[in-house]
């Protein structure tokens, strides 16, 4: 069986708990964030106009399934493996050792461009809040994007338990803000709460609808295995690493369902209210104008959590990608210097300059070039980050594939044989709609990410072949 590379001898320090991986995996995801923006993806507001309608929270129920099947097969390996790669190093014990590098290339670089996707976007949401709610404007939106890079970039090379604590503080926060109003709402709605949102026939469109938006409901989970980037900093990873990543899909699985079920009976099971309200459908709950159950200081309270939680995605995402291209690079799939650690931290500078690069290229072409990418009626950052983050979920879910598929070879012998063949059948049907969800009637400029997604998949192929004939030649 193909055997993942190992750690090197010398390794940053070890000593992240149980909490600091559980946050890793959570502010990655990013709970607040995800469940803000795709309630109108899940109810039909989307490019193929098709949608479970007010049985959105039964979708949810229904992606939760798949990934928990997913989740399984992660803690599997997190059990045997202690490797910065995660997913690389699971896709190589499952398919191979060039497969896995191919599978690698895409997983981090998808990863990459879903963290510069967020640096344009929180800038610009910092920005324009400030404007319609304050009428202020301290700084352009560029300024904002740039300041919020610096101290990004400061938070990733100062080390790994400020970065994980930092985005503990800020899922904390903004989760327990939310889960408060979730529950306000529930109880506000009193008489109107109905099981109906867990009934099939509620969907417009049926199981149809349903299903086509289990694919969304993946988006939500997108990042529940980020914990398995820090294994080689976790005190126990073996132990921690799997509680972790089910214990992340677990407790995300609870909030997204509190939140999609919470928003759909706020809008009294109402689909032409939801579609209204698709712009901002948590703000229009959370203020005081027609449809609101709260105030002007809840509608702020809400875009405050929901930028805290945007900022908690930033750090998470950056914090895998440093760790991903540290570890891709020391196995030879990059270039060396990109494996360089901080003699005076420990962390990976390499890893981390390309970050900075990267994330500032995007934010250039966001505020220069802001017709490249452009949507009607929305602002370029917004249009930036549909691209982009478009780019990185698609490459993630295609390792989540590759992963499922090759589960059954690469655990064999250190797990449950039919369990493994259950999970991996589940997180195969799973991934591969997902996969055709990100493509079937997608408009352009968007359904272009996929498709830069699949020829970045040809490249990393070309990579894996071109460089794994070099190593087998020394």
């Amino acid at each position: 069986m193909t055997q993942p590379p190992g750690p090197p001898a010398e390794r940053r320090h070890d000593g992240l708990s149980l909490i600091d991986v559980v946050a890793q995996s959570v502010g990655f995801m990013g709970p607040v964030f995800s469940v803000s923006i795709l309630l109108p993806l899940l109810i039909g507001v989307n490019a193929a106009g098709r949608g479970a309608g007010a049985a959105a929270p039964l979708a949810v129920l229904l992606a939760t399934v798949g990934m928990l099947a997913l989740g399984w097969i992660v803690s599997a390996y997190a059990r045997r493996v202690k490797a910065a790669g995660s997913l690389y190093n699971y896709v190589t014990l499952g398919l191979g050792r060039r497969a896995g590098a191919a599978a690698g290339l895409m997983y981090y670089g998808g990863v990459l461009l879903l963290g510069a996707a967020i640096g344009p976007l929180v800038g610009g949401y910092l920005h324009d809040t400030l404007q319609a709610e304050f009428a202020i404007e301290p700084l352009p939106v560029w300024g904002w994007q740039l300041l919020l890079l610096a101290g990004l970039i400061a938070a990733v090379y100062v080390g790994v338990e400020f970065s994980v604590r930092s985005q503990l503080v800020l899922a904390l926060v903004s989760v327990g803000v939310l889960l408060v109003f979730f529950v306000y709402l529930i109880l506000k709605v009193g008489d109107g709460n109905s099981i109906k949102a867990f009934n099939p026939h509620t969907s417009q469109d049926g199981w149809a609808g349903i299903m086509f938006a289990v694919l969304y409901g993946v988006l939500l989970f997108t990042g529940f295995e980020a914990a398995a980037n820090l294994a080689e900093e976790a005190k126990d990873p073996h132990r921690h690493i799997p509680k972790a990543v089910m214990f992340s899909v677990l407790a995300a699985a609870v909030f997204f369902l509190l939140g999609t079920y919470a928003q759909v009976a706020g809008f009294h099971f109402d689909l032409d209210a939801m579609t209204k309200a698709a712009g901002a459908p948590l703000n229009t709950l959370a203020g005081g104008g027609p449809g609101g159950y709260g105030s002007t200081t809840w509608g702020r309270l809400v875009e405050l959590v929901v930028f805290l939680d945007m900022a908690a995605v930033y750090i998470g995402v950056s914090v895998s990608a440093t760790r991903g291209v540290l570890t891709m690079a020391r196995d030879g799939w990059l270039p060396r210097p990109l494996a360089s650690l901080s003699s005076r931290r420990g962390t990976p500078s390499g890893g981390t300059v390309l970050v900075g690069a990267v994330y500032l290229a995007v934010i250039a072409m966001s505020d220069l070039f802001p017709k490249l990418l452009a949507l009607p009626g929305a602002p370029s950052y917004l249009a930036v980050y549909s691209w982009f983050s478009t780019f990185g979920v698609f490459c993630l879910a295609a390792i989540y594939l590759m992963m499922a598929i090759g589960a059954p070879r690469g655990l064999r012998g250190q797990a449950s044989g039919p369990v493994v063949w259950a999970c991996s059948v589940v997180g195969v049907l799973l991934t591969a709609g997902a996969l055709f969800g990100s493509v079937y009637k997608v408009p352009a400029p968007t359904v272009y990410a996929t498709y830069f997604a699949l020829g970045w998949f040809v490249v990393a192929v070309v990579i894996a072949v071109v460089v794994g004939r070099r190593q087998d030649r020394r």
